[in-house]
């Protein structure tokens, strides 16, 4: 049995306690609970050097900071630790300092997305309690994630998608082995159906927050970003907001990482991204309220962060202030433009969730609320490869006279 400094669990709003190490979903109240650890013994148990002499694929290399306690129960589907790349040439046309802004691209981790961190937690710890049959809710790249996961470890999977889920993503879920279904609505539609048949159906729910512990695999992305720039953190963290696990999954590991007595100084300023057809978040930051209502008609193109109601607003909101950061919303022609540009000018795809990252670090230069000097960390949750993307329709004909002035 593998050493856990998990000491129980919390109630997000009340603070009331749970006892650790049995299946726990929503709190009592109907949020979410947090895992919390017993961190003046841990900071007596482990170290920086530890960290950083672990063989473990990607951030299983934190197996000590997080709650399964068997090794054989960590699922593993040769998690990397994902890069940090420097926007240079494509850094002028979005206002910054070649070099200043950062893009931390989580499209390498297994079924190219940030998703991979949470659901293998969730799944891991699924299979250290023994159950069998696990059900989501997702715009897509969740549900893969989850399948494969799953799969992996030998358990039941049933995914439920909005009908118009890019198609790639479908076939995705559906080839890695899920029971996969589309709905005629929105992911909280969805998930009100993985709910409602949690008894029928027998499945355990892996809805965002809605158990415990895709927190803990998302707050591995605070753990290795911080391990990676030596141990200190960045000035801004610019991250594309749905549910939010991994924005308060961050804001978790940078206070524990505190508590450990490992980082020091200002902690970087949470910045809540989300898209102007879908920013409950947003909304609610702006007017000064704890928590998101429902946004009616929620449409677009940045599907994975389509999300007209969230459990965990009030922490994202909390994280957002707490951190003197702000939330912001941009236009589909935005987060396309910044796609586009990116791609041809720095040669990176990013998905159109990480577009809209730079599409508001773009805005945010111009409105001062991100200098220009200061190290800015852009998000890309998936590969762009999952996504549509303009048709080409140049073509030579094989016996054609070819005009190779036209390529000078």
């Amino acid at each position: 049995m593998t050493e856990t400094f998990v000491s129980h669990l919390q109630c997000s709003i009340t603070g009331k306690r749970y006892e650790a190490g049995r299946v726990h979903g929503l709190s009592e109240a109907g949020r979410p609970l947090l895992v919390r650890y017993d961190l003046e013994r841990m900071a007596a148990s482990l170290s920086k050097a530890e960290i950083a002499a672990s063989d473990a694929p990607g951030f299983w290399r934190y197996a000590a900071m997080l709650p399964v306690t068997r090794a054989e129960n960590r699922i593993s589907l040769g998690e990397v630790m994902t890069p940090l790349i420097a926007l240079e040439r494509s850094a002028a046309g979005l206002g910054a300092v070649p070099g200043r802004a950062i893009v931390k691209d989580e499209g390498r981790l297994p079924t190219g997305s940030f998703k991979a961190r949470g659901l293998c937690l969730a799944v891991s710890m699924a299979k250290e309690f023994g159950l069998d049959h696990l059900a989501i809710p997702t715009n897509g790249n969740a549900g893969a994630a989850m399948a494969a996961y799953a799969r992996r470890a030998g358990m039941r999977a049933t995914v439920f998608c909005p009908a118009d889920t890019p198609d790639i993503n479908i076939r995705e879920i559906r080839q890695q082995g899920a029971d996969t279904w589309l709905v005629d609505g929105l992911i909280n539609e969805c998930g009100k159906i993985v709910g409602a048949g949690k008894e029928a159906a027998g499945w355990f729910d892996l809805s965002t927050l809605k158990e415990p512990y895709r927190i803990e695999g998302k707050k591995t992305m605070g753990l290795e970003l911080a391990e990676q720039m030596g141990w200190t953190l960045p000035d801004v963290i610019l991250y594309p907001t749905g549910g939010g696990t991994g924005l308060i999954g961050m804001w978790k590991a940078f206070q524990e990482l505190q508590g450990l007595g490992w980082i020091s100084g200002r902690l970087p300023r949470m910045v809540a991204v989300q898209a102007e057809g879908c920013a409950p978040i947003v909304r609610a930051w702006a007017a000064g309220e704890e928590h998101a209502p429902l946004w009616e008609d929620a449409r677009t193109v940045a599907a994975g962060i389509r999300v007209p109601i969230a459990v965990g607003d009030f922490l994202i909101i909390r994280a957002v202030r707490e951190s003197g950061g702000f939330a912001m919303a941009v236009s589909d022609d935005e987060i396309i433009a910044a796609r586009d540009r990116i791609a041809a000018e720095d040669g990176l795809l990013l998905c159109p969730e990480a577009a809209a990252t730079a599409a508001v670090y773009t805005r945010a230069l111009a409105d001062g609320l991100i200098d220009r000097d200061e190290t800015a960390i852009l998000f890309n949750c998936a590969t762009g490869l999952k996504y549509p993307m303009a048709p080409v329709d140049n073509r030579i004909g094989k016996n054609e006279d070819i005009d190779y002035g036209r390529f000078r």
